[in-house]
């Protein structure tokens, strides 16, 4: 199984997001033999935000050459791991800007004989791993909005786990809230390494 693994904050050592998505990734090696993960941090260097590239070939080309390549590794990934921190209710730009360059008629969207959209995101498993310090409340927006760019690339279920962590008014909701992103990324682990048993050289 090959995996792709996406980090978005700028915090390092002390960013959730990456400790969550870290603790989901040990869990997949020991239940995978031969894990690849090929792996993308979105700060080092930033991802360039999208502009318009309705240009001449040349100078288009080279606009999107780096979205292209970023293109490739995820189709070529059979699962996805976006580690998200989320900031007053929003996702980080870095984030955004990948989906923009992504999500895109030519890479992630192409069209049937008939000229219908069609996503070429249909294998991949995709896992959007995101925290917070604050309860969004029912109707999350983010997840709405997620759902819906990812279907257009072909994605028809990704799955979610929202950390609720409130690291600085309630130690102990803090606590309950990694225990409970834990439990949940070891049901998703689990998943997964039973839809990809020992299969070593599947994108080898």
């Amino acid at each position: 199984m090959k995996l792709m693994h996406v980090d978005c904050s700028a915090r390092r050592e002390t960013s959730n997001s990456q400790a969550l998505a870290k603790y989901f990734v040990d869990l997949l090696r020991g239940r995978l033999d031969g894990l690849q993960v090929d792996y993308l941090d979105l700060t080092l260097p930033a991802q360039p935000y999208a502009r318009a590239v309705h240009s001449p070939a040349a100078a288009l080309d080279a606009t999107l050459a780096d979205a292209d390549a970023l293109g490739r590794r995820l189709l070529d990934a059979d699962a996805v791991l976006f580690a998200v921190p989320m900031c007053h209710g929003s996702m980080p730009s870095n984030f955004k800007a990948l989906i923009g360059a992504l999500v895109r008629a030519g890479m992630t969207g192409v069209a049937d004989e008939q000229g219908n959209p069609l996503g070429r995101l249909v294998r991949q498993k995709i896992l959007l791993l995101t925290t917070r310090g604050a309860d969004p409340g029912p109707g999350d927006a983010h997840r709405e909005v997620l759902t819906r760019t990812l279907r257009a690339a072909g994605v028809a279920s990704p799955q979610f786990v929202d950390a609720q962590l409130r690291p600085f008014s309630d130690p102990a909701a803090r606590a309950a809230g990694l225990a409970r992103a834990r439990w949940q990324l070891e049901r998703i682990a689990a998943q997964w390494a039973a839809k990809f048993p020992h299969e070593e050289g599947l994108s080898a």
